[in-house]
């Protein structure tokens, strides 16, 4: 198997080009030869059957694998239980979601710390996903993969090693690595083939070869602070990174097939094709 890749949401070059609607992504992806595709659900799960069945139809059309981003809100350490719960069900919605397009992968944030330590909060949340996928087993869904997120912002629950250590929760979990996010929580810190290559290193000793070899990423150059992200940029940005190329490399060489999803500010097709270029000439 090959790595996967294409964007998340819709860029500003598709409806430029006169398209109006999601279905369309699907034969729009395809004249850049990509293969993937993330579907926008971070201010509420809203999609109805039709457009569901209409996407699945030209995903499947065209061989695009979709994913689903979950709801920002999602706060699995929250200190009030309310909140854990109506997490809970929104990664229940998502799950729901997902199969009706075909696809397999969730994509969750973490949320905040919920006033506690980042080891109290780590262990609280881990509880809210060990329930959330019984949710999920409960309503036949237990092929749906959650997907928990590497966050930007210092302040934010899910660092590197919190994210494989809620992966540690169930085998079917697969850690959503973003660069983008774990560049700018570490102020430049994964920018270079090094670094990329303690990551892998790190993750296949914890989770293992296999859930490495399919992990989900998203990717993006970001600008950040000293809080961490702050904003997304495009490829055409040479001072925050982080850089594709050496990533795209090592994904080659160790024969690695995740999805990548894109996350640029508006150029998220155009650069998920720099990608999958890069990726195609390290193999």
């Amino acid at each position: 198997m090959s790595a996967l890749f294409g964007p998340a949401g819709n860029c500003a070059d598709f409806y430029a080009a006169g398209h109006k609607h999601t279905t369309e992504m699907p034969a729009f992806l395809s004249t850049f030869g990509l293969t993937a595709y993330e579907y926008q659900c971070g201010r509420g799960v809203r999609l109805s059957d039709a457009t569901a069945k209409d996407l699945r139809a030209e995903a499947e059309k065209y061989h695009i694998t979709l994913s689903l981003h979950a709801p920002y809100y999602i706060s699995l350490a929250s200190a009030e239980p309310i909140k854990r719960d109506n997490s809970i069900q929104y990664i229940l919605d998502s799950a729901k979601a997902v199969d009706k397009l075909g696809g397999t992968h969730i994509v969750v944030h973490p949320g905040g710390l919920g006033g506690v330590s980042r080891e109290e909060a780590t262990a609280i949340a881990s509880h809210t996903l060990q329930r959330a996928q019984k949710a999920l087993d409960d309503e036949g869904l237990g092929h749906i993969h959650i997907c928990p997120e590497t966050m930007g912002k210092i302040n934010q629950l899910g660092n590197f090693e919190e994210i494989l250590e809620f992966c540690k929760v169930d085998e079917r979990f697969l850690p959503c690595i973003d660069f983008g996010h774990l560049n700018s929580r570490t102020h430049g810190g994964l920018n270079s083939k090094e670094a990329f290559e303690t990551l892998l290193d790190t993750m296949e000793n914890v989770i293992g070869k296999e859930r490495t070899k399919q992990f989900h990423a998203h990717f993006s150059k970001i600008e950040y602070t000293e809080g961490g992200e702050k904003r997304h940029l495009t490829f055409a940005d040479t001072t925050y990174g982080p850089e594709p190329a050496p990533l795209m490399e090592l994904i080659a060489k160790r024969n690695l097939s995740p999805v990548f999803i894109c996350e640029s500010d508006n150029t998220q097709t155009k650069d998920a094709a720099t990608l999958l270029s890069l990726y195609m000439e390290a193999k």
